[in-house]
């Protein structure tokens, strides 16, 4: 390839150009601040509510029901600590494959006397109904499961699980971060109180994202200051990077099944290829996201062959961009049972918009002799 190639869409994704257009009146001329009276100042709060409108739109909420986050971990720190905070004590309940942004909030909650429970996933990442249901007999107040894993692309079915939970008057929250703009999300459908969701993962800016919340939930603010965003998120408001969320909220409104479609077909040839290579396929036999494959090949570290195939010009991730600061295997794949030495070795190819097959099938090459130069030289080293 002539260009790098980006295969990290889970990490981050590019702006859309449409995106951009939208911010950039809000990043090039005089701003007021969203609570001001003055005409800059309700023009920068017409912006915000149609921005809030828009993000509502995309995931089949009422804007009343939208609280803007400087991101998505942010809106999970709102949803977890919000209502521990609100409720004093209690347990909450987390799978065992949650991101950082839910599992170490949740933990923190100890520090106030709260009890943290675990929840097993199967040898697919998946919360099977019956394992729910055992865990919530044990008078849990509160319960978070992703509803699309950033690392092996599984999905939750989060619809049933979340009538499991109000049938036992729990509060519950998923995280919906990977899933926008991937797969239909409606949170009505979802049958949840409260739903994360976050800019920069749908061709939108970084520092912008949303809390989609159950009116009817006691919750208490994170940050406290001028009381903007309901009195549950203070803080002047990002205008433009709001106004390029909404933005790109309206984009994969109409465009995700056709996104859907081709992301899909890119991994279908991708995993072909990796699969006539030898590559383990995690969670293979799982209903996955569209454009995610984790994967691994047996002897071969997974560090080592992402800066093998950076080097290559195919930008690609051993896990979640979020924790690469851990050289740990995986705490989904340990969670699924995989074993830590294979586990160690995985991969993450996540596709974007732009991606084609072209792309994929250079990958494929450059994969293949980036593998036979590792394997001798460990069968040197050996």
């Amino acid at each position: 390839m002539n260009r790098a190639v980006y295969f990290d869409n889970n990490g981050t994704t590019a702006l859309n150009p449409k995106v951009l257009q939208a911010m950039l009146p809000y990043l090039s001329q005089q701003q007021g601040n969203a609570t001001s009276r003055h005409i800059f100042g309700r023009a920068a709060r017409n912006a915000v509510d149609q921005a809030r409108e828009q993000v509502a739109d995309a995931v089949g909420a009422h804007p009343s029901q939208v609280i803007f986050t400087g991101g998505g971990t942010e809106a999970d720190n709102l949803a977890i600590t919000g209502v521990a905070n609100a409720l004093g004590s209690g347990k909450i309940a987390i799978s065992n494959i949650e991101h950082p942004a839910v599992s170490r909030p949740a933990l923190a909650l100890k520090w106030q006397g709260w009890a943290v429970e675990q929840i097993a996933t199967n040898q697919y990442g998946q919360v099977e109904k019956n394992t729910l249901e055992t865990v919530l007999q044990k008078q849990v107040d509160m319960v978070s499961i992703m509803l699309a894993n950033n690392e092996t692309g599984v999905i939750q079915d989060i619809a049933a699980l979340g009538e499991i939970a109000r049938q036992h008057k729990v509060y519950m929250h998923t995280d919906a971060v990977q899933a926008l703009g991937k797969i239909p999300v409606d949170f009505a459908d979802l049958n949840v109180h409260a739903m994360t969701l976050s800019s920069h993962k749908i061709n939108g800016p970084q520092g912008a994202g949303a809390l989609i919340l159950d009116k009817r939930i006691d919750i208490r603010p994170v940050l406290y200051g001028g009381g903007q965003e309901k009195g549950l998120r203070s803080g002047s408001e990002n205008i433009a990077a709001i106004v390029g969320f909404g933005a790109a909220c309206q984009l994969i409104a109409a465009e995700q099944p056709a996104r859907h479609a081709a992301l899909l077909g890119l991994r279908q040839r991708l995993e072909q290829g990796l699969s006539t290579l030898g590559a383990v396929i995690f969670a293979s036999d799982a209903e996955r996201l569209p454009n995610t494959s984790f994967f691994a090949f047996d002897g071969i570290e997974g560090e080592t062959l992402v800066m093998a195939l950076d080097r290559q010009g195919f930008a690609v991730a051993s896990g979640s961009a979020c924790s690469s600061d851990s050289t740990e295997p995986s705490h989904v794949l340990l969670a699924m049972g995989v074993q830590p030495d294979l586990a160690r070795g995985a991969i993450r190819v996540s596709l974007g918009n732009d991606n084609d097959i072209h792309e994929v099938d250079a990958f494929l090459q450059a994969l293949e002799i980036e593998l036979s130069r590792l394997r001798k030289l460990t069968a040197v080293a050996i």
